[in-house]
């Protein structure tokens, strides 16, 4: 099983998370492509880091939003949102280029991950940006999102994740972030809740009804005051179960 998580989040004199600590936990990173978060030198150490730990790098394409961190939803034309992915593809793929890196898959973020699930015309001008650059380039995501859905027709291979440390809806999707509960807290139900979706391909949603989940990959928090303990954590309860964590890409 994958285990990734999102760093590259800086912005100048501003830190956000352990990057260094955290790499050394997953095997996939989605690294912040410069719109949402980011900027050039701390995509170059993410990109060196990421390469001398053999974790795969994943290009982390968001609105152009820095002052919302991508938490936004805006609506762009489809020419504006291909490209910007292209421009974010091209910026994070020439700085893990120069470290010895590649960019080995695309999985958007915040307020775009969250339009993609059902934003059909999103979601083709995303795939279209993708596609434009790499047509083999892998995609993760929501399962069933018109993203997968989208990048699959257009024959790049595709990847679902499911969250670790975020609440589930009866019907597969994800409690809001403006609901309490929306993310979890204590690390003995993350553990609990990646064990399980990792061995059963199933979460038990926030009323209690268990839910099927199939999963090629593991999301969890990589910004938040508890996300190294909390991703240690699981990282340490996925292998005692067995789970042997390992990249998809």
């Amino acid at each position: 099983m994958d285990l990734n998580a999102d760093v590259g989040q800086s912005f100048g004199s501003w830190s956000m998370g352990d990057d260094a600590s955290m790499l050394r936990l997953v095997s996939s990173a989605n690294v912040a492509c410069g719109f949402h978060a980011g900027d050039p030198l701390t995509m170059l150490d993410s990109c060196r880091a990421a390469f001398d730990l053999d974790v795969r790098v994943g290009a982390h394409v968001g609105y152009p939003d820095l002052a919302g961190f991508g938490s936004r939803a805006l609506d762009m034309s489809f020419d504006e949102l291909f490209g910007d992915v292209l421009y974010q593809l091209g910026a994070l793929d020439g700085v893990a280029h120069a470290v010895g890196a590649s960019v080995d898959y695309v999985r958007p973020h915040g307020a775009l991950y969250d339009r993609l699930v059902r934003d059909t015309e999103q979601a083709e001008a995303v795939v279209a940006a993708v596609h434009a650059y790499d047509p083999g380039l892998p995609a993760l995501g929501l399962p069933g999102s018109a993203w997968l859905t989208l990048a699959e027709e257009a024959g790049h291979p595709v990847f679902r994740e499911a969250f670790v440390d975020r609440a589930y809806n009866p019907d597969g999707t994800l409690v809001p972030r403006s609901q309490e509960g929306a993310v979890l807290q204590d690390s003995d139900d993350a553990v609990a809740q990646a064990v399980r979706l990792a061995t059963r391909g199933e979460v038990v949603a926030h009323d209690g009804t268990v839910v099927a989940v199939e999963a090629d990959s593991l999301w969890i928090h990589g910004d938040t005051p508890e996300a190294l303990a909390m991703a240690g954590a699981v990282r340490k309860g996925l292998e005692r179960a067995g789970v042997e964590i390992q990249a998809f890409a």
